[in-house]
């Protein structure tokens, strides 16, 4: 997410022997001295390697959990040994679970975010309590012990891509080195096997939790870990765009994957005549008129019969809520951004894009575009907020670098060429980027690889339809089609920040962990 960094400071702490969950009466942890910094000036990462651990506990099911949290660093190395990456991590590891536990590696997109949103609001023994789908008000935050954790199927690691968090380069390498598909591919296939070495998991079931770009680089890092004698027991996938090509300029299908999802966002705010009471139908009938009339008049471009755009016009009008005359002027071609403000535009409000149930207020209603992403804003303050006061007060953990949640210098400095493992061709540039053949691969060679896709209705910026299109493009084999589960839920991008529908995911990723190893 295009979020602002915030900057945490302090010294390293002492290592805690005991933390409650809460730890809003706790004292804080008592300050140890520093660590010698790597400076010219500034703070820098280390090549040596930091893990801060406490103890806590957490009811999952009516189950008491105890838990190790280790805040710590992994050093990188090229294939000369030497040190090129200091990658951070939170890490949540049930006592006593032993060696051949299931692991899962879990982190975010962007390009160019940290893993603070999957972090602090999803699967971790804590999350933060957001008001969403309303903006979420300034501090004092809650964060609660989280009984939709997953800890109790699974460690836990939340991995900082390199750039973000207090991940950063080391010695010579510079930020562009792993600023790119491929670079990010190989930088975490390195930190991912570095865990796994330092903390004796290379028995264990492993598997790769991906969010928005981070389904991106799953996809393409599960064959890269293959390759490495690392194969994966399953690869999750949470709003996924695993093909980039689709948004060139020029190219229909990404209109087509938004249609559902401008429906779904239409039955959502009641702008849809006879509104029916069952959206997973209605959404199937939305499909199926996306694929076949509406992709069809859209192939045809400027030869389409006039009579045949009317007719288009007015079904397209009929499922987004927008009026005929607004579609045919947009050509039957309704951008995201047009469709965020027009949907409401008599009503004063335009949609969120992480999430279309958010709404946002501009400072009038004549634009073409809003002004923000009210799903941004109406969350980012306090996920970023309590991550601080957490890592300081609980985790024990600081340092005077600053925290980075996102940071715009990575997206715009990203290389999008990448090296298809079957085709043997680097990509030409520009957005293009298609690991779906990656994860293809990957399924081939390990054919008990499993695949889960979560997905949220009211996610606009990486549309269900198009994961499921990227999805039954990869060529898999019909003896492999089986390894592959979907699953919905009445929620945007973070599917976690509706309460209900992350208990409902929660269920489907226990019952998928309890078949993961067999």
């Amino acid at each position: 997410m295009n979020l602002p960094s915030l900057i945490a400071a302090g010294c390293v702490a002492a290592v805690l022997s005991a933390t409650p969950v809460l730890a809003a009466e706790a004292p804080r942890p008592e300050a140890a001295k520093a660590e010698p910094a790597d400076t010219d000036g500034g703070a820098k990462a280390s090549a040596r390697e930091v893990a801060r651990a406490t103890h806590h506990t957490v009811s999952v099911d009516g189950r008491t959990l105890p838990y190790t949290a280790t805040a710590g660093t992994l050093t990188l190395r090229d294939d000369e040994g030497k040190a090129i990456a200091s990658m951070f991590y939170v890490a949540y590891t049930a006592d006593g679970g032993g060696r051949t536990r299931p692991v899962t590696f879990l982190y975010n997109g962007g390009p160019g975010s940290s893993a603070i949103w999957l972090h602090m609001a999803s699967l971790a023994p804590v999350r933060v309590e957001t008001a969403s789908p309303r903006a979420t008000g300034p501090a004092p935050y809650s964060l609660i012990p989280n009984a939709s954790s997953l800890i109790d199927k699974s460690d836990l690691v939340f991995l900082d891509a390199i750039g973000t968090g207090y991940s950063r380069p080391l010695g010579d390498a510079k930020g562009k080195d792993f600023w790119g598909v491929d670079q990010d591919i190989d930088a975490f296939a390195k930190g991912i096997e570095r865990y796994v070495t330092i903390n004796n998991r290379w028995n264990a079931p492993k598997v790769i939790f991906g969010e928005s770009y981070g389904t991106h680089r799953s996809a393409g890092l599960a064959f890269k870990l293959g390759e490495d004698g690392m194969q994966l027991n399953g690869v999750i996938i949470l709003s996924s765009i695993l093909n980039y090509g689709v948004r060139s300029p020029g190219f229909d299908r990404n209109l087509i994957n938004l249609l559902p999802s401008y429906a779904a966002t239409a039955w959502y705010h009641d702008r849809v005549a006879n509104k029916p009471a069952d959206l997973t139908a209605w959404l199937k009938e939305v499909r199926a008129y996306a694929e076949g009339p509406y992709a069809a008049a859209l192939a045809k471009g400027d030869l389409l019969p006039d009579g045949e755009r009317d007719a288009v016009a007015a079904k397209v009008a009929a499922w987004t809520g927008l009026s005929v005359d607004y579609v045919k002027d947009a050509k039957l071609r309704v951008e995201l951004s047009h469709f965020r403000k027009e949907l409401l535009r008599g009503q004063s409000r335009t949609l969120g894009r992480y999430d279309s149930r958010f709404l946002g207020i501009d400072a009038d209603d004549v634009g073409e575009s809003p002004e923000y992403d009210p799903s941004d804003t109406g969350m980012s303050g306090a996920v970023i907020s309590t991550f601080h006061d957490y890592l300081a007060n609980q985790l024990g953990y600081a340092t005077d670098m600053p925290y980075r949640p996102n940071w715009g210098e990575i997206g715009r400095n990203w290389d999008w060429k990448h090296k298809n493992p079957t085709s043997g061709n680097a990509g030409q540039g520009g957005v293009s980027s298609d690991t779906a053949l990656d994860l293809s691969a990957a399924m081939r060679r390990n054919p008990r690889l499993r695949l889960l896709s979560l997905n949220g209705y009211f996610d606009m910026a990486t549309p269900f339809f198009g994961t499921e299109h990227d999805i039954a493009h990869m060529q898999l084999d019909p003896s492999l089609r089986g390894n592959v589960a979907f699953r919905y839920y009445p929620s945007g991008h973070m599917v976690y920040l509706n309460p209900e529908a992350l208990k409902t995911m929660k269920a489907d990723l226990a019952a998928w962990y309890d078949g993961l190893v067999k």
